[in-house]
């Protein structure tokens, strides 16, 4: 489905003040690695926000999603003092983990592989 205009502008508001937010409460930084946000996805009728966050060297990724997952209202409180001129109404945040990268990693080392095979034959 095709994001209207509305949802980008709303996912681009609030994908800014989330890094903002997760700057100050030191969330970028977690066991050792960062936390980043990937991409943010509204529905159409922007009552609910999936954020995709991005793990580079984190120990533990679950976890660490775990520990945003309980500051989940502490985020959303800050959030919504932060969008209240600029949204009639905030949406559900729902936090997930984003493995495009662990998948692009994957199949690079499969091209890698087949690459090899073609060489030696």
């Amino acid at each position: 489905m095709i994001e209207g205009k509305r949802q980008k502008q709303v996912a681009a508001v609030l994908e800014k003040e989330l890094n903002d937010i997760f700057q100050r409460m030191g969330l970028l930084m977690m066991d050792g690695g960062m936390v980043s946000i990937s991409a943010v996805k509204i529905t159409p009728d922007l009552f609910d926000a999936r954020i995709y966050l991005s793990f580079f060297k984190v120990q533990d990724p679950v976890g660490a999603l775990q520990k945003i997952q309980e500051r989940n209202w502490e985020i959303k409180k800050e959030l919504t003092a932060r969008v209240r001129h600029q949204l009639r109404s905030m949406p559900q945040l729902s936090f997930f983990i984003d493995d495009t990268l662990d998948y692009v990693d994957k199949m690079e080392q499969l091209f890698k592989e087949i690459k090899k095979e073609d060489e030696k034959k």
